[in-house]
């Protein structure tokens, strides 16, 4: 693989392949302590969104469906590389989203579609607008990263690293605040739901709205904690991944 928009932290394995999307103003490495946390024959791909990290220098997307579509498209021949490994793909908040539009595009495409989306700590996007993001400027969204958590808080009073991650965070709140719902045809693929029960963002009901978005199974898994419930408890996020999986791996 010779890409700039996936990285690995774990050595890749023969099992199914997971693609992980981060967080708003979050990079690949906010899934390392996931993907060590998995079966080591999983392939756990995290994608390296263009303005943070070793991409810093790139103009970072602040729009989620170019966004979703350049990552649709890197994937796409990272898949038809090994088209018959199975395949999953796990967002976090606004990467449940960029996740969902990826999904909806490969689809379309020549190629399997994935077997299983996990969508983390975001209600389904006909039901759960984001169109308030568009109103932030970089005063709110600092308030909002530090509301939600999951963040060095003493990161953000660094002025020489807040102007480094401002950018992308700065991006990625105004591709959510302009991102527009457009209906389709619900997915086949299942879904795995998951969301702290004392999310600030998402209700354990607000969870379950993604259900409407896939004539697969479709199951709501709620742990202990906020927004950033995943940071805290690896080990039962990664038992959950493993279980829903490798179940429908062996069942394909």
């Amino acid at each position: 693989m010779n890409s700039t928009w996936f990285r690995r932290f774990t050595t890749p394995g023969n099992g199914p392949r997971l693609v992980c999307f981060p967080h708003a103003g979050g990079s690949a490495t906010a899934f390392r302590t996931l993907a060590q946390a998995l079966p080591a024959d999983l392939d756990v791909m995290c994608v390296q969104y263009p303005g943070r990290q070793d991409r810093h220098r790139e103009v970072p997307f602040a729009d989620l469906t170019l966004l979703a579509e350049a990552v649709a498209e890197e994937l796409a021949q990272v898949l038809a590389a090994d088209p018959g490994r199975p395949y999953a793909l796990f967002g976090h908040s606004m990467g449940s989203l960029v996740a969902f539009e990826t999904a909806r595009l490969l689809a379309r495409g020549p190629l399997p579609g994935p077997q299983r989306l996990f969508l983390s700590g975001r209600g389904a996007p006909d039901a759960h607008s984001t169109a308030h993001f568009g109103l932030y400027d970089d005063d709110d969204v600092l308030a909002e990263v530090r509301r939600l958590g999951g963040t060095d808080q003493s990161m953000l009073d660094d002025p020489d690293m807040m102007e480094m991650v401002l950018p992308a965070l700065r991006a990625d709140y105004r591709s959510l605040g302009a991102y527009t719902w457009r209906e389709a045809e619900p997915l086949t693929a299942a879904l795995t739901v998951l969301v702290g029960d004392s999310d600030p963002v998402v209700t354990v009901e607000q969870a379950g709205t993604w259900r409407a978005h896939s004539r697969g199974d479709v199951a709501v898994k709620v742990f202990p904690g906020g927004h950033f419930y995943l940071y805290d408890r690896p080990g039962d996020v990664a038992a959950v991944v493993t279980e829903e999986l490798l179940t429908g791996a062996a069942a394909s």
